[in-house]
């Protein structure tokens, strides 16, 4: 504290220095808190990384008003504000540390602000400076109170933040006790500086959660996703000043949430598993034992079975009232219904997989939807009709418009990577530009190395039987070099490639879709469309092959330079040579991962972390672990 005293003085001397006009906050010095006066500090090394991003700040906003200081007040307005920043307010039961560097997060549940999304620094600055910002617009020094008491709009902000945990967020971060308790001991006998130190502290955090529920958290790319570019589309500051005086908080609120409709399901969903979290016991089910069981087996966990399912409506509680010990008829049905929503094949057995999912805890469900939301709120507004691709759920959307309805969207299952961290399909955006019909195969040398050219040391003949041919070259007119040991060395040591000619069994298949990526990751046909009948379709060695890609040409073709129907796309794909067909607009298409869904007709769908990404997002987020017995807030 006595450095800031010290610099302040000593610059005050400079008559011809000029400084920010921060907000003019009547502080008394004789009513600051000694823990404020000693934890203000600058001298450790936080405080100083965060007077240094306050004065970048400062420069940036030259087009500001400016004020020359003059007098102990307005060095002791200027002190009080900085260290109102920089400092920390010490309760009784939480602890607010204001922080600009981004990378410094308290600790979870600690009560403290977290979550700075980086986003929103890099796009206006630090968060001092948005205080800042938010503050000018004001007309009055004091944005959330009136008369020494809360207005009736902080009041409502707090009840936001409050319920936080609706929004798939936690309200310690936003010290949503902390400014409960005191907006309740506010009143017009309160001096000056608690009702700054309340002011300040509310905006600091509706200014986070307001970036936090439309931007997320973290920054997507330390989720594992690659965003094109970042965002700019909410005037923050705009949004937080607006709150202080709008008739109604909740509806200015829901114009920073993202606009997804399927955002919304889930949001909504959010609320009933919770409440189906608060009954620790409804997933503990009695085990069937070392066999799977069918259809008038006996179990004596059924009636428990039928609880859970009732509660998750997957079984009518008219067909609920049966209470024998055996797999019924509508046992079996109910177990199909949940089967589906989960990923699993429906066939209405009891068998390891399903047992799992039924049994695994509410909380984690809660879990599954929080990070899902969070991953919600990592995307852009559509401007153009996408294609997006859930990883954990196996299939591919093809919208119609830029409005996520079910009714406009084709859908079709897909296979993705193995959950080899080398081989799993990378979660990033792109730009489909090209279908080509009856493709080459250009063979990763990953698979040459590790997997051709061993087979060639035991099958000489490999190459011929899989209508593999060696190139020199990267252009689908290289020429072709003879299969010889000269050449296998080549191979090795990458002066030649390999590539699978087009036909009925090319890895490929008859088609494929090129979105241009540094993965070299595309969607494509496949002869092996047996794989489609299984549950879990994690197959390819990173691309997404497409089940039904007539169908996906027939969409994608809509954007090329001349007419295409079912009928031209089928003989291109037997035609006896290649074509590659250049779309005369692009379209999105989004590599996504989220392990819950929550449909129009009401279901909610979770599916497995097949990579682990909800696990790191947890870690990411500093997010206490799921214990099965309260539902995580």
């Amino acid at each position: 504290m006595m450095m800031i005293v010290s610099k302040a003085w000593s610059l005050q001397q400079k008559k011809t220095h000029e400084f920010w006009k921060f907000p003019t906050l009547p502080f008394e010095t004789s009513a600051m808190p000694a823990s404020t006066k000693h934890k203000s500090s600058c001298a450790n090394e936080r405080g100083q990384r965060n007077m240094a991003s306050l004065k970048t700040n400062a420069n940036r906003m030259a087009e500001r008003p400016m004020l020359r200081m003059r007098g102990s007040g307005a060095v002791i307005r200027f002190l009080c504000f900085i260290a109102l920043l920089l400092g920390s307010i010490r309760t009784s039961d939480a602890t607010i540390v204001a922080t600009t560097d981004k990378t410094a997060f308290p600790p979870a549940g600690s009560g403290q602000l977290r979550h700075w999304s980086p986003l929103l620094g890099a796009l206006e600055g630090d968060e001092a400076g948005l205080v800042r910002a938010i503050y000018d617009r004001g007309n009055s020094t004091f944005l959330w109170s009136s008369q020494g008491r809360p207005t009736q709009q902080a009041r409502a902000v707090i009840g936001i933040l409050v319920a936080a945990d609706t929004f798939g967020l936690e309200p310690d971060d936003y010290a949503a006790n902390l400014l409960t308790t005191n907006a309740s001991q506010l009143n017009s006998e309160s001096s000056q500086t608690q009702r700054s130190q309340f002011d300040i502290l509310l905006t600091r955090a509706t200014l986070r959660f307001i970036s936090n529920v439309h931007y997320g958290r973290i920054d997507p790319r330390a989720g594992g996703f690659e965003l094109a570019e970042s965002r700019n589309d909410l005037d923050i500051v705009t949004t937080v000043a607006s709150l202080a005086s709008s008739l109604n908080v909740g509806e200015v609120v829901a114009t920073a949430e993202p606009h997804f409709y399927h955002y919304a399901l889930l949001k909504s969903a959010l609320r009933f598993y919770r409440l189906l979290a608060a009954n620790s016991g409804i997933t503990k089910l009695t085990p069937g034992g070392n066999r799977s069981l069918h259809l008038g087996d006996h179990y004596m966990g059924a009636q428990v079975l039928r609880e859970l399912l009732v509660a998750e409506r997957d079984l009518s509680e008219t067909d609920a009232e049966a209470t024998g010990q055996t797999l019924d008829a509508a046992l079996v049905g109910a177990l199909k219904h949940f089967q589906l929503r989960h990923g699993l094949t429906p066939d209405g057995t009891l068998g390891p997989s399903t047992f799992t999912a039924l049994s695994t805890p509410m909380a984690q469900r809660v879990r599954q939807i929080e990070l899902t939301l969070e991953r919600w709120r990592w995307l852009p507004a559509f401007t153009v009709a996408p294609i997006i691709v859930n990883i954990p759920e196996f299939r591919l959307f093809a919208f119609n418009t830029t409005a996520d309805r079910a009714a406009s969207i084709l859908q079709m299952p897909v296979i993705v990577g193995q959950t080899y961290p080398s081989k799993r399909t990378p979660i990033f955006v792109g730009a489909l530009k090209y279908v080509v019909f009856r493709p080459y195969w250009d063979v990763p040398r990953s698979i040459t190395l590790n997997e051709i050219l061993p087979a060639l040391r035991v099958h000489p003949d490999y190459m011929q039987r899989n209508n593999f041919e060696i190139v020199r070259g990267e252009g689908d007119d290289s020429p072709i070099v003879k299969p010889t040991p000269e050449a296998f060395a080549a191979l090795a040591a990458g002066q030649v490639r390999v590539r699978q000619r087009p036909g009925d069994d090319n890895a490929l298949g008859l088609i494929k879709f090129l979105f241009p990526n540094a993965h070299n990751v595309y969607m494509h046909s496949t002869p092996a469309h047996q794989l489609f009948l299984v549950s879990k379709r994690a197959f390819s060695h990173g691309c997404i092959r497409v089940s039904d890609p007539v169908a996906l040409a027939n969409y994608v073709l809509q954007k090329a330079p001349t007419p295409w129907d079912e009928s031209r796309i089928v003989a291109a794909m037997h035609d006896d040579k290649s074509l590659r067909v250049e779309l005369r607009e692009s379209i999105p298409v989004f590599i996504l991962y989220g392990t819950a869904m929550a449909t129009e007709d009401g279901q909610v769908q979770f599916f497995d972390d097949i990579y682990g990404h909800d696990r790191k997002l947890e870690a990411l987020l500093s997010l206490r672990p799921v214990n099965g017995l309260v539902a995580p807030r």
